[in-house]
């Protein structure tokens, strides 16, 4: 197992509980849609706005664009938005979001009422603008940081417009790509531009992985299990929308934060694994039909073992409809000797807190809500000022990780058919 301090060889020094109601589906699948849509006018989708315009980041602060705000209560860029106009992010100003979807084609379906509710105070009460594309911005008054949270599938094409759009740093929600092809692309596209890139994998900085690590470092030959939950109804209908919308696949998707700790501090890359095992009484694989009638196999739930070339041994386990808990455990032969949960006890308060001043947003969001925060302020305070974002995954360690996505996969359905 790797040293606390070991971690620099993969980053520059922080899964989600996906829960919804049925009727939701629909909504959510519609979620940061980046597809090609035809816009509408400017002066309906209220994005046309003087290139002459002041921003509102000031001193010391990064001018965050959001490209992909999703729907209110059930987009992850929309809560990105929340903390960054709710100042939770000293060294952040959000000055722009970049929604084509609810600005467009989607603006008279579901969620489109809320996203115009949401446009309308974050312009009136914030002072953010909003626009249907990067290219509609003026050029930058600050060290501009793009922050994509659209879909996977549309990443490449984001990040591309992104550096375009005068962006001095990005940061990119996972897994980066549909393909390691693609995140390779991207990668040499934005060091051929000058432009780092740096990847939203919170659980890097999760105090339940750090508190797990560091106990697992006092009992030699003791093995973690990393444990991610979502509480997807165990449904046909709700997994098969699960499944269409997360085409990428549970490991690209779900599982996608627990790889990246294992690339990150357990050495595990495609050229170390020594073996792979399935536990075949706990993880499913199933094919269903989502919302479209397209059928799709994935996991609804999958438990493995990886075994290094090195001698590090790691489990991670993810279920689609197994709760709101996620968390880590620390075992000597058949003996658990540590738990940790996310959120722990201190942390359960604030996601009362924040479930009751917003009921009907995903779970989720609460749960991890410090992490979110911890990561955007190191990525921000980093584009400002060029010193290290500690502990933040790079795209290199983005790319290692979904080849060993890509690697897995392959080899897990085989286990289980």
């Amino acid at each position: 197992m790797k040293s606390l301090s070991s971690q620099s060889r993969y980053i520059n020094n922080r899964t989600a509980i996906m829960t919804f109601a049925t009727a939701a589906s629909l909504l959510a699948s519609r979620t940061s849609a980046f597809v090609s849509r035809p816009a509408i006018s400017a002066s309906r989708s209220m994005s046309a706005f003087s290139r002459t315009i002041v921003a509102n980041a000031e001193e010391g602060q990064a001018e965050v664009v959001l490209v992909g705000c999703g729907a209110p209560n059930r987009g992850m860029g929309w809560y990105h938005g929340l903390q960054l106009v709710e100042k939770k992010c000293p060294s952040a100003s959000l000055d722009y979001v970049i929604e084509p979807w609810f600005m467009g084609a989607g603006g008279d379906g579901p969620g489109g009422d809320d996203f115009k509710k949401c446009q309308a105070e974050w312009e009136t009460t914030y002072g953010v603008k909003f626009a249907t594309s990067m290219a509609d911005l003026p050029a930058p008054k600050a060290p501009r940081l793009a922050l994509i949270s659209g879909r996977t599938a549309d990443n490449p094409r984001l990040l591309s417009e992104s550096i375009a759009g005068g962006s001095k740093c990005i940061y990119l929600e996972k897994p980066g790509a549909p393909t390691v092809v693609e995140l390779k692309t991207m990668k040499e596209e934005a060091e051929a531009a000058g432009v780092e890139v740096l990847m939203g994998y919170n659980k890097n900085v999760c105090k339940y992985v750090t508190k797990t690590r560091e106990f697992a470092a006092t009992v030699p030959g003791s093995h973690v299990t990393f444990v991610s939950n979502n509480a997807y109804e165990n449904t046909a209908e709700s997994l098969g929308e699960c499944f269409e919308r997360n085409a990428e696949g549970m490991l690209k998707n779900m599982a996608i934060h627990e790889l990246a700790l294992l690339v990150s501090f357990y050495d595990v890359t495609v050229e170390n694994i020594e073996s792979v095992t399935a536990d075949k009484e706990f993880s499913s694989m199933q094919t269903l039909a989502g919302p479209s009638g397209t059928e799709r196999t994935d996991f609804d739930k999958i438990k493995f073992t990886i075994k290094t070339k090195n001698g590090n041994e790691v489990s991670v386990s993810a279920d689609r409809c197994g709760g709101t808990d996620s968390f880590a455990t620390v075992t000597k032969g058949e003996e658990e000797l540590f738990r940790y949960y996310m959120p722990d006890e201190e942390d359960k308060k604030l996601v009362d807190e924040l479930t009751a001043k917003y009921p009907t947003a995903m779970p989720y969001f609460f749960t991890q809500d410090p992490d979110y925060i911890t990561v955007k302020e190191r990525v921000a305070k980093h584009t400002v000022d060029g010193q290290p974002a500690e502990g933040i995954a790079t795209i290199e360690v983005a790319i290692e990780t979904l080849r060993v996505a890509e690697y897995l996969t392959p080899m897990l359905q085989e286990q289980l058919k």
